[in-house]
Formats: C-alpha cells, structure tokens, sequence
C-alpha cells in the first residue's frame, strides 16, 4: 500500500488528555467528510474543519510506498536524545484510518513509538493502537463507539453531535473543546457551563493555537 501524507512534523501535542505532550504528527492526506476544497465546506458533513490535508507537499509530506519507509520518516523527526520516556506519533488527517493499517501500525511501534490515533469514529480502528482520540463530526454515523478519548467540538448546530448523545460512550476520558470560529469567546464560555454543570465532562484548549506553535 502507498500511503499518502499530507506532513510529519515534531511539536507539541496541543489539545485533549496528552496536552504537553512531546509527539510526531503524522497527518494522513484526505477525508471521508469534506473534500478539503472551499467550494465544497457548506455541504461538507463537516463543515468547521480548520486543518489543511489536501495533497502531500507539506513538511516530510509525500507518497511513501511501503510501511518501513513510513515508519522511517517518522522516526526521522524524533530527537536522536531523549530522556528515555517512550516516543510518540499521533497520526490525525484529514482521517488517518482512511490509510492507517495494521501494516503502518506495526512498522511505527518497531520503529519505537508508541502510536497515537485521533479519529472521527465513521470507520473502526486496528485493535494495536496505543491511544486512541474519537472526534465525533455533526450527523455522521458513529462507528467507533469506545476508545481512550472522545473529543467533541462544541457548540455544533446539528442536534446528532449534542455532548447527551456520546456521555454514555466506552470512553475513560470526555473533553469538549470549543468551536474556533469568529463566535470563540461565546463558544468557550458555553463549554466551560457545560462543563461545569456536567462533571462528566472536561474542557479542552487548542494550547497550540494560544502559544502559537503547529
């Protein structure tokens, strides 16, 4: 299989339970929900995507052949000295599990990471991912319904991805992370009340976009 990657870049993990976190993003080119183009965002299933995965000519993108050629440009950006704590990729998109396959998962683990999936739920996950992040999308139909992490992005219009729907869900951890749109600041308050007025739930922040890192 040719898998095709939009970037792989080390940063910071920026949202979500492994905010802080030292990792390689590995983003997948192309989505099951939105073409990626303008002209087709209004009747997108997901219309608030703020993510750029068309094509493979962003940083170490391209067209990698094989599973070992992946997991070798993945390692590539990993700090050559570490303190030890075990490496770690997330591989997002776009949507990942469109490409990511037993093959690629297991070519990254040999390569030392521990490997990070972040999902929108419409297609199930390989069984030996080592973290998985569920991103529920408007009224797209929930496939994969437990993992580590649902992440919802709050407030959505469609009454499908209201936070009730998912609170049930075989997840340890249950984040809603407010919409970046021009509306921010109310959306931010509106998680926080939710939050606030059910525990269950926990906030998340895209710390990477406040301090300004990819």
């Amino acid at each position: 299989m040719t898998y095709s990657v939009k970037e792989i870049y080390y940063t910071l993990q920026g949202e979500g339970a492994q905010t802080g976190r030292p990792a390689v993003f590995l983003r997948f080119a192309g989505c099951n929900l939105w073409s990626g183009r303008e002209q087709d965002r209004a009747t997108a299933v997901c219309r608030f995507c703020d993510t750029e995965f068309v094509g493979t000519d962003g940083p170490g993108g391209g067209k990698f052949k094989t599973a070992g050629d992946l997991g070798a440009a993945v390692a590539a950006c990993w700090p050559a000295r570490h303190d030890g704590s075990r490496a770690y990729v997330v591989c997002t998109g776009g949507e990942p599990l469109l490409q990511l396959d037993d093959d690629a998962i297991e070519a990254l683990h040999l390569a030392g990471f521990e490997v990070g999936v972040e999902s929108n739920g419409t297609i199930a996950a390989p069984a030996n991912i080592d973290w998985l992040c569920i991103s529920p999308k408007g009224r797209a139909e929930l496939i994969q319904t437990k993992g580590d992490e649902l992440k919802l992005v709050y407030p959505q219009s469609d009454e499908e991805a209201q936070p009730e729907r998912f609170a049930g869900l075989d997840f340890s951890h249950h984040f809603l992370q407010p919409l970046d749109d021009e509306d921010v600041a109310a959306n931010t308050r509106a998680a926080v009340d939710y939050c606030l007025q059910n525990p269950h739930w926990k906030l998340s922040l895209q710390t990477h976009k406040i301090i300004g890192i990819d």
